[in-house]
């Protein structure tokens, strides 16, 4: 309930916008130790209009915005791929040009997060993107 509750965004928009959430504030939230959040979400999955997803997957870490908010990681991830998915494949962008970009849409990211996300997305570097 409590992850319906703070992930109402998500299940209408899909992953952009997912919300930082930790297991330690739902924990606090509900008056239990966040270990015993964990187990209770551990192997468990929930079918959304977005798809099927762990429920470890509503857990995720966050950056600020420009305006004061938080975004999660999974949804600076998904912006990054769009980003890459959308560029001239002539000349790719750097993953500065990706950081200013994101930092034109009010995500402040350094050039090194963008590359530790395109990594971990499986997309290789401008060079090998030609």
């Amino acid at each position: 309930e409590e992850i319906a509750a703070a992930q109402g965004d998500f299940f209408e928009h899909g992953i952009s916008k997912l919300k930082p959430m930790t297991m330690g504030a739902v924990a606090e939230k509900l008056g239990v130790h966040e270990t015993t959040v964990g187990r209770a979400v551990a192997g468990k999955y929930a079918r959304t209009p977005q798809g099927v997803f762990e429920l470890r997957f509503f857990f995720t870490g966050g950056l600020k915005t420009a305006d004061g908010g938080s975004i999660s990681t999974e949804a600076v991830k998904e912006a990054v791929a769009k980003i890459i998915a959308r560029e001239d494949l002539r000349k790719p962008l750097s993953d500065q040009a990706i950081a200013e970009k994101l930092n034109g849409q009010g995500l402040k990211v350094a050039r090194r997060t963008v590359a530790k996300y395109r990594e971990e997305l499986g997309l290789p570097p401008a060079h090998k993107r030609k």
